[in-house]
Order: structure tokens, then sequence, then C-alpha cells
């Protein structure tokens, strides 16, 4: 990945910061992007500012925002070589108290942001006869909990699941590979946001008896955007999540 380009969306925290890291530390280039600036930036000098990567605040349910982190990405990097469709929503609400705007806040974030930034990337990938999507689900869409009802954001990860495999069909001959990956529970500001006070807690969904760490998904991302021969697959990592759980 040595002076590859990455486009990571929702780079500011959690997840999206740690896999920022990971591959400004692998000498990749790395634009950075989140809806919010401030977060963004800080995230921006927390690294270091580092000479190998970019950022560029929007929010990515817009097309245009996709459109522009392309742009910036060829005019400073000059090559687009792997998307991580990291940012995204999530939090639970009982399906009989949905409304209309739970579903489109989660559609248009999670899946029309997911769906426009790789219609961006993917001529560029075309062109170059090579890239890597890598988008990010959750272990829920298989594996459903009746404590964690979170109907809204869920339908809109599945279909980013479908999405996964619909564009590895269509695009494999162009040798663009798209993956997904499905998190079980990583601790990031994300659990506090959606009231878990204590992750840890939740240790006992996964047979290795703890949560993840947020480096374990940019490891595996790191992993699918080097692989060569994997494509339309959902890797989880999750640590056993979807397999059993210890009673």
């Amino acid at each position: 990945m040595k002076n590859k380009t990455i486009i990571i969306t929702g780079a500011s925290t959690g997840i999206g910061k740690e896999i920022a890291k990971y591959f400004i530390n692998k000498e990749s280039n790395v634009v950075m992007n989140s809806s919010n600036e401030d977060n963004l930036k800080s995230a921006y000098q927390e690294l270091g500012a580092p000479s190998n990567a970019i950022y560029l605040s929007g929010d990515i349910s817009k097309q245009e925002t996709g459109q522009k982190l392309v742009k910036l990405a060829l005019e400073t990097f000059n090559s687009v070589d792997v998307l991580i469709n990291n940012a995204g929503l999530f939090s639970p609400k009982p399906f009989l108290d949905v409304e209309e705007k739970d579903l489109d806040l989660y559609w248009n974030v999670n899946l029309k942001g997911t769906y426009f930034t790789s219609q961006a990337v993917i001529p560029e990938m075309i062109k170059q006869q090579s890239g890597s999507i890598i988008n990010i689900g959750t272990v829920l869409v298989e594996h459903a909990i009746d404590g964690f009802p979170a109907t809204a954001p869920l339908t809109s990860k599945g279909a980013i699941h479908s999405l996964t495999r619909q564009l590895a069909a269509e695009f494999g001959k162009s040798n663009i590979k798209v993956n997904t990956i499905a998190p079980g529970i990583i601790r990031s500001p994300l659990q506090s946001k959606i009231g878990i006070e204590d992750a840890d807690s939740l240790a006992g969904l996964h047979l290795l008896n703890r949560i993840g760490e947020t480096i374990e998904i940019a490891e595996a991302a790191y992993y699918l955007a080097t692989s060569n021969f994997i494509t339309g697959e959902t890797i989880n990592v999750a640590g056993g999540h979807t397999i059993g759980h210890s009673i």
C-alpha cells in the first residue's frame, strides 16, 4: 500500500480514525473525510498532520461530496486505489417507534453515502483497471438480537451487504474488488453515543469473551485492501459473534 491512495469516510473518530492512522503509518496516501469539519481537523492534527494525508469535510449523502473527494485525491496523489466506506450512523430504536425521518436519516447517510461515494471512485478504478472498495456493515445483519432493536439502521446496513455483492459482480472484470467488513462490538465512541456506558459488559456476545478494538478493524481493512483474490465477501471481525454464544 505504499504510495497507494486511500479515501476513508467517517475518518474523524473511532474506527475510521484508526484506519486512517494505520494506512498513514504504512506510507499510503490518505484522504480523510467527515461531515464534522472541526473533528476532522482535530483528528488530522492528532495524527501529526502527516504529509501523506489530506482531509475534506462534507456530507457523503450528497453526490457532490464523493466527487470532491475523488478530485482531491487525483489532484494531490494522482490515483484512487482504495475506498473505505466507513461513515455511518447506528442507534437502537424499537420498530414500532420508528418514524419516516429515522429511515430517511439512516438510508441517506449509510446507504446513499456508500452508494454515491462508490459511484464516484469506480470510473477512476476502471481507468486504472484496479481498485478496492471496502464497506463497513455489521454482524447484526445476519445475527439479530432481541435486546437491541435497530431495524432502521440495520435495513440500511443490510442493503450495503447486498450492494457489496452486486458491485463485485459488475466490476470484477475491471479488477475492482468489493468487500464488506462486519464488525462485532468494537470499543469506540459509538458505544457511548448509543447509550452503552460499559461496552465491556457486552463481551459475552462474542465467543472470545471480549469486545473488539478499532485496530482489529484497521488490520482487516488493510488485509482486504492488499488482497488480489477476494471479492464479494463479508468478513466478520467479531470474535465469534455470529457463530454462537457462551452460556
